[in-house]
């Protein structure tokens, strides 16, 4: 394998742990309280 493998592979498994971290933050169970207040808020009568 020559450098541009190895760097294409380099950043392909950077970005796919990026993106595996911001899907861990975002479906933690600590901020479900925080995540779905809105929701109940929109449905609530004015």
């Amino acid at each position: 394998m020559d450098l541009a493998s190895i760097m294409y592979l380099a950043v392909t498994f950077g970005l796919f742990v990026i993106f595996a971290l911001i899907v861990g933050n975002t479906y933690k169970r600590k901020n479900k309280q925080k995540k779905e207040a809105p929701k109940y808020r929109m449905m609530d009568d004015d």
